[in-house]
């Protein structure tokens, strides 16, 4: 089965790339989940629009990298989330509301998936995330979680 890539998929390649799978693992977890779509000669012509979008938001190099980590780790990023009275939340902070933190607070658009949680939060106060921006190059950033 012939897919063309939406996003990067470990092991398999990343966005724009067309990749021949075998049908159950295309039709079982890469279409329903929409991290591909099926091959057409008329979806050949989306790919180039897939690569745009995916250079514009993907960091080039280490250098890159560390631009972007010490540009991240300047920022005072705060999450409003709803919390008892003891301080507790209601749940957990996610990777995406994190992610949409920063961007809030004046930092580059992030992937969801980048955000990585040691343990989850689920208090009120200050913690330390990280943020991979490359294999080599990790950010750590302060989050302050206020009751909303």
């Amino acid at each position: 089965m012939k897919l063309i890539l939406t996003q990067a998929v470990d092991n398999l390649g990343i966005a724009g790339d067309v990749v021949d799978v075998k049908p159950g693992y295309g039709r079982n977890y890469l279409l329903p989940t929409d991290r591909a779509i099926v091959w057409t000669r008329g979806a050949e012509k989306q790919i180039e629009g897939i690569k745009r979008a995916r250079d514009a938001r993907e960091i080039r190099g280490v250098d890159h990298a560390n631009e972007v980590r010490a540009q991240l780790e300047a920022l005072k990023v705060t999450v409003k989330a709803p919390a008892g009275q003891s301080g507790t939340l209601f749940g957990a902070l996610t990777p995406a509301a994190i992610a949409l933190a920063v961007k809030a607070a004046g930092g580059p658009a992030l992937d969801k998936r980048s955000v990585v949680l040691a343990k989850p939060v689920k208090a009120v106060g200050t913690h330390t995330v990280g943020i991979k921006l490359h294999d080599a190059v990790t950010a750590h950033i302060q989050v302050e979680v206020v009751a909303a």
